[in-house]
């Protein structure tokens, strides 16, 4: 039966790992894995360093192969094709720009050496310049720009060669933070016009969660969650993903019953409601997670409190972030924004509010 009208079509694959691995003598570095990645899609690996994010890019650009398994791009298997061979392009975060070239001739060299003529190769070059407003910079050497002009025309040169995949191995982690958000932007803007598929490699969970359409976060050479970046953050897989992702607050917590689609547990010297019904028998000792903002001093939006005394507080600009003592020795974080109402004394008792909605429970 054909799609109808009102619900398109899934975007097609455009790059497919199926049950890859990837071993160094004796150290495995990827194990079995699925994935889909699809067209025209920002799609980011994210993770610590060593959790195999880099060792996937590099599958996928040619770099190295694989040890069991298979990567299709665009429906054909290029498990062995070399990486010159495959329709994808790679930048790095360290530019890798030659010094002894113009702008306008570094962004030219891969069209160079697919011995593609003068005029043609050069017309190309400079509507690569413009499309990351770096023309005016053609005739420049890579030394007389910026950290940020350079990342730009890093892009340029990738783009010239039209690749139906971009990766981009942690191309900003050499920019400052304010230039590094700029980019962040631009990025996914450009990203959203050209309708390439963007591969994008980070540690930098903050940087994933602004620009990408899903997220896979990888631990130990396996995804432990592919999602969207709200699905990642409110509804984590397990405690590994609430913890790596943002700020959350973990509290140890004890199942006491189970009541139709409400979890009865005690943390932080009492009793609280958690929404759903999450496995757990009576009696099992438990990790009890909501994020610092889900956490409120006003009973009138919450089923749940509990009392702690302010024991730090931390001006962030937009936000203040209140560290409480419960009573059971327990911590809690409560960020709100800066609005400019008083801020409550160190030492002072408040009684914290907590929605079930906003409480999730995981195995200790």
């Amino acid at each position: 039966m054909s799609p109808s009208l009102e619900e398109p079509s899934r975007p097609k694959a455009v790059v497919e790992l199926k049950g890859v691995e990837k071993r160094f003598a004796a150290f495995t570095a990827l194990r079995r894995m699925d994935l889909t990645i699809r067209e025209g899609e920002f799609f980011t690996l994210l993770g610590p360093s060593g959790c195999g994010k880099t060792t996937t890019l590099r599958l996928i650009a040619g770099f190295d192969l694989p040890s069991e398994g298979q990567i299709l791009i665009a429906g054909q298997d290029v498990s062995n094709i070399p990486a010159h061979l495959r329709p994808v392009h790679t930048v790095f975060q360290n530019y890798a720009l030659f010094p002894h070239m113009t702008v306008l001739d570094n962004v030219a060299f891969p069209l160079t050496v697919r011995r593609i003529g003068r005029a043609e190769r050069l017309e190309r070059a400079r509507a690569a310049l413009d499309l990351v407003q770096m023309g005016s910079f053609a005739a420049r050497k890579p030394s007389q720009l910026s950290g940020g002009q350079q990342q730009r025309v890093a892009l340029a040169r990738a783009l010239v060669n039209e690749p139906r995949v971009l990766l981009l191995d942690e191309p900003l982690g050499a920019l400052d933070l304010k230039l590094r958000k700029e980019m962040q932007a631009e990025l996914k803007a450009m990203q959203r016009r050209l309708g390439i598929t963007f591969v994008f490699v980070t540690h930098d969970q903050e940087e994933a969660l602004s620009m990408s359409d899903r997220i896979a976060l990888m631990k130990s050479g396996e995804i432990v969650q592919l999602d969207t970046p709200t699905g990642l953050y409110d509804r984590p897989a397990n405690a590994y993903v609430a913890d790596f992702i943002g700020e959350t607050n973990m509290i140890p917590a004890r199942v006491i019953s189970q009541e139709g689609d409400v979890t009865l547990v005690e943390a932080m010297g009492t009793r609280l409601r958690v929404s759903g019904n999450h496995g757990h028998v009576a009696g099992a000792e438990v990790q009890m997670a909501i994020r610092p903002e889900r956490v409120s001093d006003d009973m009138r939006e919450t089923e749940n409190s509990a009392e702690g005394v302010l024991a730090d507080v931390e001006f962030i600009g937009t936000d203040l972030r209140m560290v409480y003592r419960m009573t059971d020795g327990s911590r809690v974080v409560m960020r709100q924004q800066n609005s400019g109402r008083a801020v409550p004394q160190l030492g002072e008792t408040r009684r914290l509010g907590f929605r079930q909605q906003d409480l999730r429970l995981f195995g200790r």
